[in-house]
C-alpha cells in the first residue's frame, strides 16, 4: 500500500510563496525582518524576501527531523544563534516550509516573543496537529509532503548527529 503524499514542484513553490506574500501583503503586515528556519524556511523566506521588498533576512538553524517520521524529543536551536539586539522591537514575519508538529515554530516564536514588536509565522503547508496555527498559509494537509529540495536524497551523505542537518 502506498502512501499518498502531498508533491510540490519548484515550479508550484515559486506560485506558493507569490500567494504567500499576497496574503502578507493584504493583510497590511509589513516586517521588518524575515526570520528563516533552516533548512527549508531558506528557500521560504528568500521568495518572501523578493516578493515584500524585505531585504533584512536572518536564519535561525533548528534540529528536529532526523528522517522520514523521525524527531529529536525537542526541537534544539544551533548555532550562530540570532541575536536578540539585531531583532530589537522589529515586526517579524517567521518563514518555514511546513507547520507539522509545530514544535520548531513555537521554539523560534518563544525565543523571538520577549525581544520583539510582533511575531507573525508563513509557511507553506500546515497540518493540523501543528501546536502554532500560522497567520499565513498557503496548504494545508495531513499527508507527508515531497519538497523538491529534499526528495531526492543529498549526493553527499555526512553524519547523522546533531548539528549535522
Amino acid at each position: 500500500m502506498t502512501v499518498e503524499r502531498e508533491k510540490l514542484t519548484y515550479e508550484l513553490f515559486g506560485t506558493a510563496v507569490r500567494e504567500l506574500a499576497q496574503q502578507v501583503a493584504d493583510d497590511g503586515f509589513e516586517p521588518d525582518i524575515i526570520l528563516s528556519i533552516a533548512r527549508g524556511g531558506l528557500f521560504v523566506a528568500g521568495g518572501l524576501g523578493y516578493a515584500l521588498d524585505v531585504k533584512n533576512l536572518h536564519v535561525v538553524n533548528v534540529e528536529f527531523y532526523t528522517g522520514v517520521g523521525e524527531t529529536l524529543d525537542l526541537p534544539v536551536m544551533l548555532p550562530p544563534v540570532p541575536n536578540v539586539v539585531d531583532l530589537g522591537r522589529r515586526r517579524v514575519l517567521v518563514a518555514d516550509d511546513v507547520a507539522d508538529t509545530g514544535k520548531t515554530l513555537k521554539l523560534v516564536h518563544d525565543f523571538c516573543a520577549q525581544h520583539v514588536a510582533e511575531v507573525r509565522s508563513a509557511v507553506i503547508y500546515e497540518k493540523p496537529r501543528s501546536e502554532v496555527k500560522c497567520q499565513y498559509v498557503w496548504r494545508r494537509t495531513d499527508r507527508w509532503i515531497d519538497f523538491p529540495w529534499s526528495v531526492r536524497p543529498p549526493v553527499v551523505r555526512r553524519g547523522h548527529g546533531v548539528g549535522d542537518a
